[in-house]
Order: C-alpha cells, then sequence, then structure tokens
C-alpha cells in the first residue's frame, strides 16, 4: 500500500533546510554561491524518484525522514555535478535554467569550491541520517548512492564523455556514457529508495539495472532536444554538444535516425515498467514524464 503523504513533501523546504543547517559555518561568499545553485530551479527528478520508490514500495513510514535526508542529499550531488559540468574546462556553458551559471556568476574559483561544498555536504546530510539509524537499510543506501556517484557512476561517465568525440563510431561506449553520467543518478535514486523501502536485495537491484536504462533512455532524448529546442525552452544554450564536439546519439544516428532509436528504446523500457512497477502509481507516472 503506497505512502499517501510522499507527495506532499515540501522539497524546496527541506533542501534550504538542510543547507542552512551550516550557512554559519562557511565564509557567505561561499554559501551564496551554493545556495544560488541548489535552489536556480529544476524538476527535482532524482528526489521525487526516491521519495516515490519509497512510497510504492514500503510498507511502512519507520525510513521516511530518512528517505528525505538522502533525498535532498542526492540533489545536492546532482548540483555540483551541474555546476561542474558548465565550468569553462568541462562544457564551457554560459546559461543553465535559465540563469548564468555558476562560473559567469561568482567566478571559475568559486564555482568550483560551491560544487566540492555541495559534494561533501551532501555526504554529511547522509552520515547524520545514518547516525541516527544505523540499519542495514540505510547502509545499503548509503553505498548506492556514493558508488553510482563516484567514478563507477556519474564521474566514470563524465570521464568517458570527456575522452570522447565525434569521430568515435562506438555504440557501446554511447551507452556507457550515458548509463554512468546520466543514469547512474537514476540508479542512485531508485536503489536507495528501494533498500530504505527494506525490498528484498534481488528485487532492489532489478530496480537499480531498469533506472540506468532510464538515463539512457533520457539522455537520447536530450541529445534530440539539443539540437531541436531554443535556450528559452531548455534553460541553457542549444547545440552545445556539437560546439564541443560530443558524441551524441544525434551526431552518430543523425536526427532523424536518432528519433528512431528514441521511439524503439522507449517502447521497450515502458513495457518493462508496466512489468516491475504498479501502473497506478505516481512513480510510473514520473517515469513516463521523465522519457517524454
Amino acid at each position: 500500500m503506497p505512502i499517501d503523504s510522499i507527495n506532499k513533501i515540501d522539497i524546496e523546504r527541506h533542501l534550504k533546510s538542510r543547507l542552512k543547517n551550516g550557512a554559519n559555518q562557511y565564509p557567505q561568499q561561499i554559501f551564496d554561491a551554493m545556495h544560488y545553485s541548489l535552489t536556480a530551479g529544476g524538476k527535482r527528478l532524482r528526489p521525487r524518484l526516491m521519495l516515490n520508490t519509497f512510497g510504492t514500495f514500503a510498507k511502512d513510514k519507520i525510513y521516511l525522514n530518512t528517505c528525505i535526508d538522502f533525498a535532498v542529499a542526492l540533489e545536492m550531488i546532482h548540483t555540483y555535478s551541474l555546476i561542474h559540468d558548465d565550468l569553462p574546462c568541462m562544457d564551457d556553458d554560459d546559461l543553465r535554467r535559465g540563469l548564468p551559471t555558476a562560473h559567469i556568476k561568482f567566478g571559475e574559483g568559486m564555482a568550483v569550491l560551491a560544487g566540492d561544498a555541495l559534494l561533501n555536504r551532501a555526504y554529511e546530510v547522509i552520515a547524520n541520517a545514518s547516525v541516527e539509524k544505523p540499519f542495514m537499510p540505510v547502509a545499503k543506501a548509503a553505498q548506492v548512492v556514493s558508488r553510482n556517484a563516484g567514478v563507477y557512476g556519474m564521474v566514470g561517465g563524465q570521464v568517458l564523455d570527456i575522452l570522447s568525440n565525434t569521430s568515435n563510431d562506438d555504440k557501446k561506449l554511447l551507452r556507457d556514457i550515458h548509463r554512468m553520467k546520466t543514469g547512474a543518478l537514476f540508479a542512485a535514486a531508485i536503489g536507495a529508495g528501494a533498500y530504505l523501502a527494506e525490498l528484498p536485495d534481488k528485487k532492489c537491484l532489478e530496480l537499480i539495472n531498469f533506472a540506468e536504462n532510464m538515463g539512457i533512455l533520457f539522455q537520447m532524448k536530450d541529445d534530440i532536444i539539443d539540437v531541436t529546442a531554443t535556450a528559452e525552452e531548455i534553460g541553457k544554450p542549444p547545440k552545445s554538444d556539437a560546439k564541443n564536439g560530443k558524441l551524441t546519439y544525434v551526431a552518430l544516428y543523425g536526427l532523424e535516425g536518432a528519433e528512431e532509436e528514441y521511439m524503439r528504446a522507449r517502447f521497450e523500457f515502458l513495457t518493462k515498467a508496466g512489468e516491475i512497477i504498479p501502473n497506478e502509481s505516481e512513480l510510473y507516472q514520473i517515469i513516463q514524464k521523465i522519457v517524454d
């Protein structure tokens, strides 16, 4: 039976609350930079995925507050990755969520430190939650978040992204980039929510693998949107992938081919979703919105 209160949780309030907890320990400028990027908007997909996974599968609320802490931490990790991704040494973008990127607003050095600070604050929030409830589900949730945020997940995907370019004609490499760079945090969200819901390990691993595939599908759509949408529609500069010579589905298949690949993968993915997630759940509806 799903937990009905999940979608009443105010993620923005909890984000600001967890950041304010450490405000007086930071020089004001770094706090301003952290706050600016964390509250600049966004759909909060990863916290919603985590909370709704928990709400769909948990039999009681024992780990609900812990799940909120983990959801907040994951959004901090996601935000740090965006700050670093936008830097001149990475994608060199000057617009994010319709606003100047952190390095444009605060300078490159402060942006790097803001990303570092958000990452470390995220693990502090997770550690605090773990100390309060030192049980196996919390440890497994912490493990899946830290692994998927690191070199075996998002960071490793960014490395592959940097090393690749449009001269690579490697479909597996492209899938690995998207699975790790984008799918890993989706896997962290759904995996942590599943562990905190106390699902069996086999079911958790099935959901984690499913979430990785969702990341691939999400990125396929993002590759298409990058060449078909305006800056006003997507809140960041369009055609930046082509400008940076990135390996994308459009670069590999062409726009029409990428759209065909997306529709094929979308059908397979939603078929699988219907098998492992209750169709009437809010989680299923969010997943549909994400892939579309």
